[in-house]
C-alpha cells in the first residue's frame, strides 16, 4: 500500500470514527491511525468510481499485539485473546460513502460494500493461511453477518465500553453459508 492510499484511509476513518460515530481516539492532523497500523498489517480500502474511499477494513494476524487482544481483551470472557496464525484480527470495519445523498453512519452495516469488504477479508485472511477472524465491532455487524449468511458467532456478550455497544465476534473464512449464532 503506498502512503497516499494509507492516508486516503487515515482520512476516511477519522471522519467515520471520530467525527461521525464520536469515537475518543487518539488522532494528528485529521488522520486516524495507531499503533496497529503496521508493516504487517493488511488494510483494505473500496472506493467510487471517482476514486473517494468508501469502506475500509484492517487486517492483523494475532501471532502479534492487536486490537482485540491489546485494548478490548474483557470482550472475550475467561478465555484469552488468541495468538495462533490461523487467526486473523479484522477492525475499523467501515463503509460509509460521504458522498452519497442520503444514508447514515449506521446504513453501513447493509451496503454491498461491506459485504464486498467482509468477502475480500475473508479471502485475504484466508490466503495468509487464518481459518477464522476475530473481530470486536459494533453491533450492527452481527445484523450484516446474519443477513448476508456469513458462517459467525459472538465470542462473548456484547457490552458498552465508552458509550458504544461492541462485541467480539468469530467469522469463518471459509463461505458464507450459515447463519450467525
Amino acid at each position: 500500500m503506498t502512503q497516499q492510499v494509507l492516508n486516503d484511509v487515515a482520512r476516511y476513518r477519522y471522519k467515520v470514527f471520530v467525527e461521525t460515530l464520536g469515537w475518543d481516539l487518539v488522532t494528528e492532523h485529521g488522520l486516524e491511525l495507531d499503533q496497529f497500523d503496521r508493516d504487517d498489517t493488511v488494510h483494505l480500502a473500496a472506493r467510487d468510481e471517482s476514486g473517494n474511499v468508501i469502506g475500509t477494513a484492517r487486517l492483523l494476524p494475532t501471532t502479534r499485539p492487536y486490537l482485540l487482544g491489546e485494548v478490548f481483551p474483557q470482550l472475550l470472557p475467561g478465555e484469552p485473546p488468541p495468538c495462533d496464525p490461523r487467526v486473523w484480527e479484522l477492525s475499523r470495519f467501515a463503509a460509509v460513502d460521504f458522498t452519497a445523498s442520503q444514508g447514515s453512519a449506521m446504513g453501513q452495516f447493509s451496503s454491498p460494500v461491506a459485504v464486498a469488504l467482509l468477502k475480500s477479508a475473508q479471502a485475504i485472511a484466508r490466503s495468509n493461511g487464518a481459518e477464522r477472524i476475530i473481530t470486536v465491532s459494533p453491533l450492527g455487524v452481527e445484523r450484516l453477518l446474519r443477513r448476508e449468511g456469513f458462517r459467525a458467532h459472538r465470542a462473548g456478550p456484547p457490552m458498552v465500553v465508552g458509550g458504544h455497544p461492541i462485541f467480539a465476534c468469530w467469522i469463518d473464512v471459509g463461505s458464507a453459508d450459515a447463519d450467525v449464532q
